[in-house]
C-alpha cells in the first residue's frame, strides 16, 4: 500500500466505525476526571481522578496495540473492547517500552555520573565555552540514544501487535529487519505526513479549547482519541507492506 492510501484510509478510518467510536471517547474519560477535579477544586474528584488515569493506562495502550494489529491486516473494523485482553496487551506494552528503554536511562546514569562532574569542573574553572561545549554534547548524546531506541520501540510495538508475541519484539535484529523492509525514505515521508496532520489536529484544537467549560474535554475525550486512532491504524498500515 503506497503512503496516500495509507493516510487517506487512516484517517477514514475511525469515521467508518461511528458506532465503535464512544468506546474510546468514554475511555478517555478516565484522563478527563482529574482536569475537572482541578477545575471544580473538588479534592475527592481529584483522588477519583487518579484511580481512573491508573485503570486508563492499564487499558488504553492495550486497545490501541489492537488498532495496530488491524491495521496491519489491513481491516477497516474497529477493535471491541475486551478487559481481560487489553490489560494483558498494556502490560506487554509496558514491558516491552522498560526493555527498550535499559540502554537510554543506563546511557544517561553513565554520563551522568562519568562526563557531568567533569563538565561541571570547568564551569568551576570559569572555563564557560568548555563548559556549554561538553554539557552540549552531552545533551545530545543523551538525546541521540533516547530518540534512536524511542524509535526502534515504535516498531518493535507494531512487530509486538502483528505477531502477538512480546519475544517477537525483542528481537532488536528482527524489528531492524522490518524498517529496512518498509525503507527509511518511506518511513520518512509518512512521519513527514503524520506530523502535517497533526499540525493540522493542533490548530483545530485551539480553538476547540477555547469554547467556554466543554472545550478542554471535547479536545480530551474526542479529538486527542480520533488522532491516537489514526496514528495508530497508519502504523499497521505501515507495516503492512512487509507482511
Amino acid at each position: 500500500m503506497d503512503l496516500s492510501k495509507i493516510i487517506f484510509n487512516s484517517i477514514k478510518y475511525p469515521f467508518k466505525n461511528i458506532a465503535k467510536l464512544p468506546i474510546i471517547f468514554t475511555l478517555f474519560i478516565l484522563i478527563a476526571i482529574i482536569p475537572i477535579g482541578k477545575l471544580l477544586n473538588n479534592n475527592y474528584l481529584m483522588l477519583i481522578g487518579g484511580i481512573a488515569f491508573f485503570v486508563f493506562i492499564l487499558i488504553v495502550p492495550g486497545y490501541f496495540l489492537n488498532i495496530i494489529k488491524i491495521g496491519s491486516r489491513e481491516s477497516a473494523m474497529f477493535p471491541s473492547f475486551n478487559l481481560v485482553n487489553d490489560i494483558y496487551d498494556s502490560i506487554m506494552v509496558l514491558v516491552l517500552r522498560m526493555v527498550y528503554m535499559i540502554v537510554p536511562v543506563a546511557m544517561f546514569f553513565i554520563l551522568l555520573s562519568t562526563v557531568a562532574p567533569a563538565s561541571f569542573n570547568l564551569l568551576n574553572d570559569f572555563k564557560i565555552l568548555s563548559f556549554l561545549a561538553t554539557f552540549g554534547l552531552l545533551l545530545v548524546i543523551i538525546l541521540v540514544t533516547y530518540l534512536l531506541f524511542e524509535f526502534l520501540l515504535f516498531f518493535a510495538k507494531a512487530r509486538l501487535a502483528y505477531h502477538n508475541s512480546l519475544s517477537e519484539a525483542l528481537k532488536v535484529n528482527k524489528v531492524i529487519e522490518d524498517i529496512r523492509n518498509i525503507g527509511i525514505f518511506n518511513i520518512i515521508k509518512w512521519v513527514l505526513a503524520m506530523i502535517a496532520l497533526a499540525i493540522v489536529v493542533s490548530v483545530v484544537s485551539s480553538f476547540v479549547i477555547t469554547i467556554p467549560y466543554v472545550g478542554i474535554l471535547i479536545d480530551i475525550c474526542v479529538i486527542v482519541p480520533i488522532m491516537e486512532s489514526i496514528a495508530s491504524y497508519s502504523v499497521g498500515l505501515l507495516y503492512s507492506n512487509i507482511t
